[in-house]
């Protein structure tokens, strides 16, 4: 209500009672169209010369119970009445539109959040008035997120994205918030974010090799490009024969797959994400005994669509990290790339080009400054030298018959 000062309600006397009268909001009418209103309250009481006493103590409590009960001054009822106010549901729709379209910083892959807060937010607060969400309605949703195991760092990237929703309705002449809200960890009890206990597994070069060597066909040669070039499971399974380059040796990164459908996006994470991957003598080889009379992507179903990661993760990799007793909360494709950074940091790979691969933002001056990314001939010598860490096996294509080109998963006893 700090758009417009509250109202106490004025007592007057009219044919001989005493009366309230104030002013209510009209529905859907702005914040120009009130009505007058008015309630008798008591019989007016006269002093010894005929005219009317001041109202007293009791009929002063009288009329303000009556105006606090008709919620003239209610924030709840000026932010549905006047503002025309949504559900935190309606606004995130309005948020979305927006981050994605907006030209500072627009959020190119939104598929990761719409799905947070389909799963977990919406169902809680969805229906919720916007301005009625603060920090004890939130806490509910973060007690049910944490009751359900999601991760301190979780929790804290989904509150974020409520407070960006409510934060997201603006003033059309100032531009400021129209729920000015100072969130509060504490009262929302969401968790402390410790580092040390975060799940971060990754894949030791033995494990990998075990993996490289127990796969074949499409399976086995994504395992040896994970971990070969630390790409992004999106990323990796979005790949075209157009994008291998330098007679083998670069991979350009410039498209991924959808999070949930099969579809080809040319939006990446990040800006960064944007980079070429260089790779070493010998995965060039793979790779090229891989794609040889390929067109196309790389990696397809049955019916050359792209892979949606989670699938194939459940059809492969934790069937073989299961059997090879690795299989931990974690411990999914993401894994590949924290070995490959390993690999990368334990071989002293160059600083910049190692953010480069990985496709990091900068962060020093020195990474800002530097321009190695641009001289093609020192990566492919630091590819090179630095290796992959696993043993890189002699690509043989699986034995399939017409209709089925998807190998079936076979464990080790």
């Amino acid at each position: 209500m700090n758009r417009r000062s509250g109202q106490n309600g004025t007592i007057v006397v009219q044919s001989g009672y005493y009366r309230v009268r104030w002013r209510m909001d009209l529905d859907g009418q702005g914040q120009q169209a009130r009505v007058n209103m008015s309630e008798k309250l008591a019989p007016v009481v006269l002093d010894k010369d005929g005219n009317p006493k001041p109202a007293s103590q009791a009929v002063r409590r009288s009329a303000r119970e009556i105006f606090e009960r008709s919620g003239a001054n209610s924030e709840e009822r000026f932010n549905r009445v006047v503002l025309g106010e949504a559900s935190f549901r309606d606004q995130t729709k309005a948020y979305l539109r927006w981050a994605g379209t907006r030209d500072r910083r627009p959020i190119k892959d939104l598929s990761s959040i719409e799905a947070a807060l389909n799963k977990w937010i919406l169902p809680a607060i969805g229906d919720m008035p916007l301005g009625n969400v603060n920090n004890i309605t939130v806490k509910p949703l973060v007690d049910t997120m944490k009751k359900a195991k999601l991760s301190a760092k979780t929790v804290n990237e989904y509150v974020k994205y409520v407070k960006q929703v409510v934060g997201s309705l603006r003033n059309g002449e100032t531009g400021e918030p129209i729920h000015q809200r100072k969130w509060d960890s504490a009262v929302m009890d969401v968790p402390v974010v410790n580092r040390k206990q975060q799940r971060r597994p990754t894949l030791k070069a033995n494990a990998i090799s075990q993996l490289v060597n127990l796969s074949q066909g499409q399976e086995q040669a994504l395992y040896v490009l994970l971990a070969a070039t630390g790409m992004r499971i999106s990323e990796a399974l979005a790949l075209e024969t157009k994008h291998i380059t330098n007679g083998g040796r670069t991979i350009e990164v410039r498209q991924q797959v959808d999070r949930d459908t099969p579809r080809i996006v040319k939006c990446l994470k990040t800006d960064a994400a944007y980079r070429d991957v260089d790779l070493h003598p010998d995965i060039a080889e793979y790779l090229q005994a891989f794609i040889d009379g390929k067109n196309g992507l790389l990696f397809t179903t049955r019916e050359g669509t792209p892979h949606l990661h989670n699938n194939i993760e459940d059809r492969w990799l934790t069937q073989r990290l299961t059997a090879m007793n690795l299989d931990e909360p974690g411990m999914g494709w993401h894994a590949f790339r924290r070995f490959r950074e390993t690999q990368l940091r334990g071989k002293r790979c160059q600083d910049d080009i190692n953010v480069f691969w990985m496709g990091h933002e900068p962060e020093t001056m020195s990474e800002l400054y530097s321009h190695l990314f641009e001289e093609v001939e020192v990566r492919l010598t630091e590819a090179a030298q630095v290796g992959v860490g696993f043993e890189i096996p002699a690509y043989v294509a699986p034995k399939c018959s017409k209709k089925s080109v998807e190998p079936e998963v076979e464990v080790a006893a």
